[in-house]
């Protein structure tokens, strides 16, 4: 539970991959509708595979979005050049939901995880920090030109045991003219070797199945909240099971989980361990939480120090961290944790 394994692997994908197109256009939704009607409770799901993409969800909005619009300049930005056919099937939220929620209660049961480790200057497991570091500077090659036969679609991985890098994995979308020989080559010196500063010992892979030209929706499906554990902590800490794109913050898969990265770090930053995990659970349409516990690596009971501090009802978190603004489609790539600026990784002192 507390990063404990002496041997483990983390991932990353780049921007251009399937799930992180679909998790970029939810959220690119979300935020369309957060700036015109920062009140609008959205749940915006999209599903991409071979030339069709289909949006679906509830909303319940003063704003006039144009979804299709939204979607396809997404997936252009990208760096995508096919054509999609595109569906649009959403709906008014329940009034059901609409109910409990409306008098700040949460907008979903569940449960949320909140994790952090004085282990890098991010508060993430060095893994996490590595395989995002490889994926971003990975779309960086590709938009700045250095080079240019790569395409959007991506992966990286990293194996580590004890402290020490195994192995080092890429799989990267690429023109079919180029070679295998080449695309090694120039990966070692332009993306492994910046970003792990040495490579002797390390096993680096580069496309292990030998070819990756088809990507995107052209090659495989792609799904909102299917890389939820890229978006968080790698496996090293638990997860609720709960995605986050495309939602609103009165959905607590989001919020909470927010609020708990939130927590945890403050939890290490004020000495309270080396390692923290905080968990929360509520019952839909309920405002206070049905649980919250917190405890440090050494397994000290740290609950009461963070109900003293902080508070969990779905509206006193989107106050506390500004969830109510137009701030989500850049955390639909390469992590929603870890990255200095966004209101759930700022550290507060305790009392």
């Amino acid at each position: 539970m507390f990063h404990l394994l002496q041997r483990y692997t983390t991932e990353s994908v780049t921007s251009g991959h399937p799930d992180k197109v679909c998790d970029q256009i939810s959220d690119a939704i979300l935020d369309e509708c957060l700036r015109q009607d920062p009140t609008a409770r959205v749940a915006v799901e999209t599903f991409g595979s071979h030339g069709t993409l289909m949006i679906g969800g509830e909303v319940k909005t003063s704003a006039d979005i144009d979804a299709e619009k939204i979607a396809r300049q997404v997936y252009t930005d990208i760096g995508y050049a096919d054509d999609l056919k595109v569906l649009v099937t959403i709906a008014r939220q329940s009034p059901d939901i609409a109910q409990g929620v409306d008098t700040g209660g949460a907008g979903d049961q569940g449960i949320m995880y909140g994790y952090a480790t004085d282990e890098t200057p991010e508060m993430l497991p060095r893994g996490v920090v590595l395989a995002h570091a490889l994926a971003r500077r990975l779309e960086k090659l590709r938009r700045d030109g250095t080079l240019s036969w790569l395409r959007p679609d991506g992966k990286t991985q990293i194996t580590i045991s004890n402290g020490d890098i195994l192995t080092a994995l890429t799989s990267t979308q690429h023109a079919e003219e180029t070679s295998q020989e080449e695309i090694r080559a120039s990966l070692i010196e332009h993306l492994f070797t910046p970003v792990l500063k040495s490579i002797e010992g390390i096993e680096i892979l580069v496309n292990p199945t030998g070819k990756f030209v088809l990507g995107g929706f052209a090659a495989d499906a792609g799904l909102t909240g299917r890389k939820i554990q890229v978006d968080t902590y790698g496996g090293i800490a638990p997860h609720g099971g709960g995605a986050f794109s495309g939602k609103d913050a009165t959905k607590v898969d989001r919020s909470a989980a927010y609020m708990c990265r939130f927590v945890a770090k403050s939890l290490v930053a004020g000495g309270y361990g080396k390692k923290t995990l905080v968990t929360v659970a509520y019952a839909i349409g309920r405002a206070e939480p049905v649980m919250v516990e917190a405890f440090n690596e050494e397994g000290k009971n740290l609950t009461d120090v963070v109900s003293k501090n902080f508070d969990f009802r779905p509206r006193a978190i989107i106050e506390r961290l500004g969830l109510n603004r137009p701030i989500y489609r850049e955390t639909a790539a390469y992590g929603h944790f870890g990255v200095e600026g966004r209101p759930w990784e700022e550290i507060v002192k305790l009392q």
